[in-house]
């Protein structure tokens, strides 16, 4: 069988979660854009970037021009904490502040300060321990990856000494993989903070559990270690403090403290004590999770597409994150794909003749195929290559459109 795919982009690049999610320190994560690209060479493929669904093109139009159209559009929204004061200054969420310094074209322009001494994540996963690893590290360990120009130069210039994870729930309940843990101890000029009692506390709570889930006790173990460790006594900290739920944002004009609700573990549930602190920061992140953008015409629940198995309707598929929330990896979103293709084969039937869709997009429009996108990657490699990065994102949608667009 013999399939010819169409992927359409809205951004003028592809790579998605690769290019703007993955943290630039961990760069062997991102080789995986090899495979990418391997992909793209088969004859069968063709890309089509500066492409937005519901502005450009029509998911009626599509659907009735292809055989099968698959959304892989992730999550992208951040989820609202919904408390007091989330409207100041220097509170962003992880849907914002993370594609700012991944060189996003659309947060290139983010205003964000790093004139406080502290800074907190609120959250308790990957995403949480990237943006606290990055707030935390000597700027100088930055200059070699390939972090967005524009926030290299706000990093270099920050006064962030201590950064500080808040997590909802238990050590036991924390989505850390246990990779992103091990990393920690590989830090030299941060002293990572874990708080012993709170880990013992939780390593109790686990071993009475009838079924744990996969690595919880190694996790559990890996952060054990790290709280017995001897402090180096830097200048730079990281601590992860868990059952903390953030109450208000306080701040007169600006974000200046936060009020944190103490929690306990009450018979495997976590529950609100009557106990507060604040911790006195300028700026916040808060990496609580995301939500899939809408599409007109397509139904949605709890933040992602409705669907069954990855099946949406009539010849409509969904993939990754926006099939089943904002969980899992990279090698996740592999076998994901993998099982949604196995039920498309399944299910296609006699192919359509319609036109694809050059006949959908207006004629002057600027798209980016495979050529396009392979300039503006050439652009980038050689930009870093001398000055010892290994890419310089452009990150203006009109300069990544003057360089890509082959008609230009």
């Amino acid at each position: 069988m013999v399939f010819l795919i169409d992927m359409i982009e809205r951004l003028p690049t592809p790579w998605g979660l690769v290019r703007s999610g993955v943290s630039p320190d961990h760069l062997k994560t991102k080789t995986v854009a090899k495979v990418f690209e391997k992909i793209a060479k088969e004859s069968g493929f063709r890309l089509f970037a500066n492409v937005e669904i519901g502005k450009d093109v029509s998911l009626k139009d599509l659907r009735e021009a292809y055989d099968v159209v698959v959304l892989a559009i992730g999550a992208s929204r951040g989820r609202r904490l919904g408390i007091k004061g989330e409207e100041l200054p220097n509170y962003f969420s992880s849907a914002q502040f993370v594609p700012w310094y991944n060189g996003h074209p659309d947060f290139s322009e983010l205003v964000v300060n790093l004139n406080t001494e502290t800074a907190i994540v609120i959250g308790a996963g990957n995403v949480a321990m990237d943006i606290a690893r990055i707030l935390a590290r000597e700027p100088s360990e930055l200059r070699s990856t390939d972090v967005a120009e524009h926030a290299l130069e706000v990093f270099e210039s920050s006064s962030v000494r201590k950064v500080v994870i808040c997590g909802r729930r238990g050590p036991e309940h924390a989505a850390f993989t246990a990779p992103e843990i091990r990393d920690l101890a590989k830090l030299e000029n941060i002293d990572v903070k874990f708080d012993a009692e709170q880990i013992n506390s939780a390593i109790t709570r686990a071993e009475m559990l009838a079924t744990a889930e996969k690595d919880l006790h190694s996790n559990l173990e890996a952060m054990r270690l790290l709280s017995l460790r001897n402090k180096k006594k830097c200048n730079r900290s990281l601590e992860i403090r868990f059952l903390s739920s953030p109450l208000e944002f306080k701040g007169n004009g600006k974000l200046e403290e936060v009020i944190f609700a103490v929690n306990e573990v009450s018979k495997g549930r976590v529950v609100n004590s009557d106990k507060t602190f604040s911790i006195e920061a300028g700026l916040v992140i808060s990496a609580i999770g995301y939500e899939t953008q809408n599409i007109p015409g397509i139904k949605y629940e709890q933040g992602k597409i409705t669907n069954i198995a990855g099946h949406v309707e009539h010849n409509v598929y969904v993939t990754g994150w926006a099939k089943r929330g904002p969980v899992g990896l990279i090698g996740t979103n592999k076998s994901d794909a993998s099982d949604v293709v196995q039920l498309i084969i399944s299910n296609l039937k006699k192919p359509k003749n319609s036109a694809a869709i050059e006949a959908l997009l207006k004629s002057d429009h600027q798209t980016i195929d495979q050529s396009g996108w392979e300039k503006i990657n050439a652009s980038e490699l050689i930009s870093g290559e001398l000055v010892g990065k290994p890419r310089k994102k452009i990150v203006n949608w009109k300069r990544l459109l003057e360089v890509g667009f082959p008609g230009r």
